[in-house]
């Protein structure tokens, strides 16, 4: 019981340092035109992803559950493509954000939050592409540990802080909150639906550190390819 609290009481601290954040780099970007569109597509996604997503991820958990557990695939191909499909929804969110510079007051490119305004460039050369590799090796790993779904939440959540703070400065360590709650909820549900068929035996504390990183390795062949036809990423930010 207490490791259980100890994750959820991250993903309430998580919430509330992203809320506190968001909401201050509304406030200190008012008078900066470009950098308010970006905090107000930020605002976004946290709404639309983070708040309502997650709610509605956290309310009907148990109705998905017992719907995925009918399907006749392994459930190895079942959580990768469900991750698969939330990271594809998530970044369906941000690339309307993007699109949706006009609104908040700037052109289209003068704002982003993501690499193009283009949903398929975005998802297949910067993105999702990346991340299959990685909910390979969650899929990988699940079969042999008993993560608990939140526990995958967290550890997803800090691969992509540091995936973040590797690829576009390290200030990104202190939006992680944020990324814990935009990556995480890409596995969580996922991992709740098929947690009786994770593994038995329960991860040691070298198993979580390895969690955190291993997905690095799994991505890197494919991260090294979209690297080269892509030099030029933006996730999340102003050039």
């Amino acid at each position: 019981m207490r490791r259980c609290d100890l994750w959820h009481k991250t993903v309430r601290v998580a919430l509330i340092w992203a809320t506190a954040q968001v909401s201050l780099f509304f406030v200190l970007t008012w008078h900066s035109p470009r950098k308010h569109a970006v905090s107000m597509m930020a605002a976004g996604l946290f709404l639309l992803w983070c708040v309502l997503g997650g709610w509605l991820i956290w309310r009907y958990r148990h109705r998905f559950a017992a719907l995925v557990q009918r399907w006749r695939w392994r459930w190895q191909v079942k959580f990768v493509l469900l991750c698969t499909l939330f990271a594809l929804i998530e970044e369906a969110v941000t690339t309307s954000m993007t699109n949706l510079a006009p609104v908040f007051g700037v052109r289209i490119g003068e704002a982003y939050i993501t690499a193009s305004t283009n949903y398929l460039d975005v998802v297949l050369g910067h993105s999702v592409v990346v991340f299959v590799p990685m909910f390979v090796c969650w899929a990988w790993m699940l079969s042999r540990w008993a993560f608990a779904p939140r526990q995958v939440m967290v550890l997803f959540g800090c691969t992509g802080t540091l995936a973040e703070a590797g690829s576009f400065g390290w200030h990104n360590l202190l939006g992680w909150g944020f990324w814990l709650l935009v990556y995480g909820l890409m596995v969580y549900l996922p991992a709740y639906a098929l947690r009786a068929d994770a593994g038995s035996r329960p991860p040691r504390r070298k198993h979580f550190v390895m969690a955190v990183l291993l997905p690095f390795l799994f991505a890197a062949p494919v991260a090294g390819i979209v690297g080269w036809l892509h030099p030029v990423k933006v996730h999340f930010g102003v050039q």
